[in-house]
């Protein structure tokens, strides 16, 4: 692969869950860390985000826990039951880490171009406010999806 997706790079893993109040129970007595708080998007079509071709149109319920020694964040996700690639994942395997997050800078059109040249799958892409991600079907070839942004 001419344009690789640096280790260095790696800035989330990415956990889905059936119920996030209390897979968030588990992980801050874990870990013990403060329990994060829980953000909720919007049902309503995205137009700055596609699944699968379509312009996605699904709830997440979301929490970050922090990890800044390593420079990496553990994210927990609880999708409603509307089409996202999180809900196919728990569909199709139960609760378990959904992706991992890679940060590739300004190479991040090139590597998503290979990545697909390559036979990966865009499942989603994302634009907000001075980013985007996307996330590329990893799970038969490498047992997890994977998130490719440009900068943390």
């Amino acid at each position: 692969m001419q344009n690789r997706v640096p280790l260095t790079g790696m800035i989330q893993i990415a956990v889905v869950v059936e119920d996030i109040e209390r897979a968030l129970d588990h992980w801050c007595e874990l870990l013990g860390v403060d329990r994060p708080e829980v953000r909720v998007s919007s049902a309503e079509p995205n137009p700055d985000e596609t699944y699968r071709g379509e312009v996605a149109a699904y709830s997440l319920k979301l929490a970050v826990i922090e990890c800044p020694e390593r420079g990496f964040v553990l994210e927990v996700q609880e999708p409603d039951q509307n089409p996202s690639t999180f809900r196919e994942f728990l569909k199709a395997h139960g609760p378990g880490v959904h992706h991992i997050g890679f940060a590739v800078g300004d190479a991040r059109d090139a590597v998503v171009s290979e990545l697909e040249t390559m036979g990966y799958e865009m499942r989603t892409v994302g634009f907000y406010p001075g980013g985007s991600w996307t996330i590329v079907d990893g799970e038969d070839r490498l047992g997890v999806n994977l998130n490719i942004k440009p900068h943390v």
